[in-house]
């Protein structure tokens, strides 16, 4: 088996509703992840209820496309 290369060292925090805080390596400033659109409306929150963030979703679709 070959040895482990890297191991992702994040913090995620709930910062109020759907909202999470990530600390992610090599950024200075914490990501938010919340939900936005057609997320949202799956999770039954209201239009306006919640400011609109990226979802989870979202970042993994961009890193799957670099």
């Amino acid at each position: 088996m070959a040895e482990v290369a890297y191991v992702s060292r994040i913090e995620l925090e709930p910062a109020g509703g759907k909202l999470r805080r990530a600390y992610l390596p090599a950024e200075e400033d914490p990501v938010l992840f919340g939900v936005h659109s057609e997320v949202a409306e799956h999770y039954g929150v209201e239009p306006g209820e919640e400011e609109p963030h990226s979802t989870t979703l979202d970042y993994v679709v961009a890193a799957a496309g670099g």
